[in-house]
This record gives structure tokens, sequence and C-alpha cells, in this order.
């Protein structure tokens, strides 16, 4: 069963999981604390594309609710985020 769609699903997963560790780099190296934000945004970005790819490998359509649900989680962090800072909050960078 090494159909096209095997070999691009292993790349998919293979590139995602490059991009997770270098994301991962990034919020642990910062410097600051909005890029520590953003790399924890790209984070669940990628995660969702992981579950995503695993939900078409899988053929099951539950994973699909969890991905929406992730984004949705991950785009209201960062606005909550963004309002902290806009509200005056601690940043590194100033």
């Amino acid at each position: 069963m090494n159909s096209i769609l095997d070999y691009a699903l292993l790349g998919g997963f293979s590139i995602l999981s490059v991009a997770l560790l270098l994301s991962m780099v990034r919020l642990l190296k910062g410097p600051s604390l909005p890029d520590r934000v953003v790399a924890l945004e790209l984070i669940a970005s990628i995660t969702v594309g992981l579950i995503g790819l695993y939900a078409i490998r899988s053929g099951k359509d539950a994973y699909i609710d969890v991905t929406m649900v992730l984004a949705l989680t991950a785009f209201l962090a960062a606005i909550g985020f963004a309002r902290y800072l806009e509200k005056g909050g601690h940043r590194d960078d100033q």
C-alpha cells in the first residue's frame, strides 16, 4: 500500500515535525515576549496541521472537529494576549 498519498503524508509529517522543532527553539530562545507568543501561535497552527494530516491518514472525521476547536482556541488566546499587551502588560522588548 505504498501509494503517492502515503508518500505525501509522510513528507507532510516530516516537514511539519521539523517546523515544530524550530518553533520550539524560538519559543524557548525568545528574545522578547511577543516573539514567544508568535512562536506559540505557530506551534498551535502546526499542531492543527499535524492533526489534519492524521485525520486524512486515519480516515476519521472526528479529528477535523478537534482541529477546529484547537484553531479557535489558539486564535482566542492570541486575541487575549494582544489585548493584554495593548493595555500595558509586561514586555521584554521595551
